[in-house]
């Protein structure tokens, strides 16, 4: 039996999946340059018109325009995390100076980001290994083990205003601007962040020279919150669903937490082609190095990928609610439950210690 008939089942070894989509991940430059294109030409079209259609008086442009856009700046994001992986273009330089000018327009420093995503790559799903790069998960236990205080800003950290609403604006806006997480890693965070926010100021000064004050923050101010929005959004539900995987110590492995701990985010197409294929994320993270325009092809050619972890966008809705690692359940649940739960065991007569 070949790899890629072992890669088929759902017993592959992780060698046997490395040797089945090593032909998926050759970037073809042609295909990168016209993704690029047709990404970037139509977000400054986009940008320009409804900065045109506001200075002369038309303000309601900015905002309606702001969606399309915001659909497009998502694209880039994604475009500047498959340079992250050096699978945009067949040349590392070629990817990271790529990355670097999307970077300006994403409000996202690209080399500082790159370092806290292969974080993620790295250890997701491993409890041993929490803090940078993912959405900040707690076991059970962890939670009831915190003080009061603990406990409710964890609450108000999981709460769908704060982690869809605030957060978004907070992460893009303010937290990006400094090295957060690796600001004693060396130069090259702080170097990418602070490069970054010298072009992003130089951008914006020109472009309120060309426009004015008004017209710049009625279009640059909802493109950049709406994309933020669907960006963190798309994160969470990666990774964030009831039958996620999350180990620790010899338990875990990179295969597991690839297909059990990422999601399938079934979208449509049109929603695929703006998110960049991102929702086929379980494939993602076996093989980062494969371009996002060829994950489609890998969910026809291994069929047994295409119905694992799969969410539809009605199913992802109820995520939110899920908060907390339940380490005896394995499966994330939600504040609710974990008191139902605490309170089932001590109507059977659990001792407290062990309750809490």
């Amino acid at each position: 039996m070949s790899n890629d008939d072992t890669a088929r089942g759902t017993t592959a070894t992780p060698r046997s999946w490395n040797v089945a989509l090593a032909r998926y991940r050759q970037p073809d430059n042609r295909r990168g340059a016209f993704e690029i294109l047709v990404t970037a030409v139509p977000f400054v079209a986009l940008w320009s018109v409804a900065a045109l259609l506001v200075t002369n008086g038309y303000w309601w442009a900015g905002p309606i325009l702001a969606v399309p856009a915001a659909g497009l700046l998502v694209r880039m994001f994604m475009l500047q995390h498959d340079c992250g992986h050096g699978a945009l273009f067949s040349r590392r330089a070629l990817n990271d100076w790529i990355g670097r000018a999307i970077g300006v327009l994403t409000f996202t420093p690209y080399d500082y980001w790159r370092r806290t995503h292969a974080v993620h790559h790295a250890s997701a799903g491993n409890l041993d290994q929490r803090g940078i790069g993912d959405v900040d998960t707690l076991t059970v236990a962890e939670y009831r083990a915190r003080s009061r205080a603990g406990r409710l800003r964890y609450w108000l950290y999981r709460n769908p205003l704060v982690m869809f609403g605030l957060g978004p604006a907070w992460l893009f806006i303010c937290q990006y601007r400094l090295p957060v997480g690796l600001m004693r890693s060396g130069w090259e965070p702080w170097i990418s962040t602070l490069a970054t926010n010298a072009c992003i100021g130089g951008m914006a000064a020109l472009l309120i020279w060309l426009v004015g004050l008004g017209p710049f923050l009625l279009v640059q101010g909802p493109i950049i919150l709406i994309a933020a929005t669907a960006g963190v959004w798309l994160f969470y539900i990666q990774h964030q669903f009831e039958e996620t995987h999350w180990s620790q110590g010899r338990e875990w492995n990179h295969q597991n937490a690839a297909l059990h701990g990422s999601s399938h985010y079934d979208l449509p197409p049109i929603m695929q082609w703006f998110t960049g294929n991102i929702g086929i994320h379980h494939v993602h993270h076996l093989s980062s190095k494969v371009p996002f325009y060829r994950l489609p092809e890998v969910l026809r050619d291994f069929p047994a990928l295409q119905d694992t972890n799969r969410i539809g966008f009605r199913e992802s809705l109820g995520c939110v609610k899920l908060v907390l690692w339940d380490e005896e359940s394995r499966r994330l649940i939600s504040f609710r439950e974990a008191r139902e739960a605490r309170g089932a065991r001590g109507a059977r007569g659990t001792p407290p210690a062990a309750a809490a």
